[in-house]
């Protein structure tokens, strides 16, 4: 059962850097869109420039998802770790650790805004979901 869980784990991380392969890309279309909003109110009296903010606010929140990524690794080294580590009781914390892996996993889909990112989201999600099963065997 390690061994399944340990797999799934890599599986997830492994797929991290193909996320990166289509960054340029998703980040190009956000561009674009931010700048045909900016251009669509710019100069314009009916403009409604709090509308125009939150819009701006959105997309260059959803820019980035360095953040994400970085906790996700971390939270897939640390299942690793826990997996392998001495203690006899760990099932528990096992499964906390999988909820944290599946709120990134969750906030890069929802930031992605990419149809190839997306899918590889649903893979990472394919594989947590495999992962929690095992975890509900041992809790």
């Amino acid at each position: 059962m390690a061994d399944d869980l340990l797999e799934r784990v890599d599986n997830i991380y492994g797929l991290l850097p193909k996320v990166e392969q289509y960054e340029a890309e998703r980040k190009a279309g956000l561009q674009e869109r931010l700048n045909k909003l900016i251009n669509e109110h710019i100069g314009r009296e009916d403009s409604d420039y709090n509308r125009m903010e939150q819009e701006l606010i959105y997309y260059l929140d959803k820019m980035d998802f360095t953040e994400e990524k970085i906790r996700l690794a971390q939270h897939c080294k640390f299942f690793s770790e826990t997996v392998n580590a001495e203690e006899v009781v760990k099932g528990q914390k096992l499964n906390f650790i999988s909820q944290e892996m599946g709120r990134e996993i969750n906030t890069l889909g929802s930031k992605a805004n990419h149809s190839e990112i997306q899918k590889i989201v649903v893979a990472m999600k394919d594989e947590l979901s495999k992962i929690r099963e095992q975890l509900a065997n041992i809790v």
